[in-house]
């Protein structure tokens, strides 16, 4: 049995887009899922109850994604465990072949490719992003692809998620590189932010997620991949990339600034993009 956990906050705009990947597909049969309605105001809880008994829901009034993380791995008794954002697409097949990596035993954590869905993003969301798909960082799925997958030997590295900004991030920084793999053929979809404010607020609860995990826990940056810093520099030679380069810079630079700022006067930790979550409601059950 493969179990998923879904943290969901406020998602039922994409919740069922999320969960009919699994449920309607003949290909899901023996993969439970656990939606974790966390702080909910709407009615993401009455959406997911309504793929039947596949899928338990779980409500909570704390509205905390690690909090939620924490519940689902108490109703989840099943190994290989993965965990989904509530607004990412990924199929059963999937889903099943992240298990079927890990069954190997010689990493612990694994992830899909990040399949960036830019439809409806502006020219400068897209810039953006074609220069992120040449670092390093778009090639590690924990942290970039909104799904992670667990084996039980991997999940024992760790006690419960602690109440951190970037939980995916500190889940990756538990595994050498050589522990953790991301697999170049299982793509997830991720929908990215349409418009540059809302860039630059998902940006900067990265970037302060970053700081977060660096102070409480320094230990953990042994475990770091290649930086991204090389790559860029090497980007500079290819003049047709300066103007993409300089609005990649400039976003990371912005967001970087602010994280700082807002550590320091204690701002609200949570930004979330509400653009890329803004659907037909049609969408909803495809």
């Amino acid at each position: 049995m493969i179990s998923i956990v879904v943290p969901a906050h406020n998602e039922s705009s994409v919740i069922g887009r999320t969960l009919n990947q699994w449920i309607a597909d003949p290909a899901s049969d023996g993969i439970s899922a656990v939606v974790v309605c966390n702080g909910c105001t709407d009615d993401t809880a009455m959406v997911a109850r309504t793929f039947g008994p596949t899928v338990e829901v779980v409500e909570t009034e704390i509205a905390s994604k690690t909090h939620a993380l924490n519940l689902g791995d108490q109703v989840s008794g099943a190994f290989p465990r993965v965990y989904v954002d509530a607004d990412i697409v990924i199929s059963a097949d999937a889903i099943r072949a992240l298990a079927k990596r890990l069954e190997r035993g010689d990493v612990l954590a694994v992830a899909p490719t990040a399949d960036i869905d830019l439809a409806g993003c502006s020219w400068l969301i897209r810039k953006y992003y074609e220069i992120r798909a040449r670092l390093p960082s778009s090639r590690e799925g924990i942290g970039g692809s909104g799904v992670y997958a667990l084996s039980e030997a991997g999940r024992r590295r760790f006690g419960q998620f602690p109440d951190v900004v970037a939980d995916d991030t500190f889940v990756r920084l538990q595994f050498k590189p050589s522990e953790r793999a991301t697999l170049p053929d299982v793509v997830s979809k991720v929908f990215p932010p349409r418009t540059v404010p809302q860039l630059i607020a998902v940006r900067t609860r990265a970037h302060r997620g970053t700081f977060e995990l660096a102070r409480r826990f320094p230990e953990l940056s042994t475990n770091n991949g290649e930086s991204n810093n090389r790559s860029l520099v090497t980007l500079l030679a290819e003049p047709r990339l300066w103007l993409g380069l300089m609005i990649y810079c400039s976003i990371n630079y912005v967001a970087r600034r602010r994280a700082t700022r807002s550590a320091r006067i204690g701002a609200p930790r949570w930004q979330r993009d509400e653009t890329s979550r803004a659907v037909p409601s049609a969408d909803s059950a495809k």
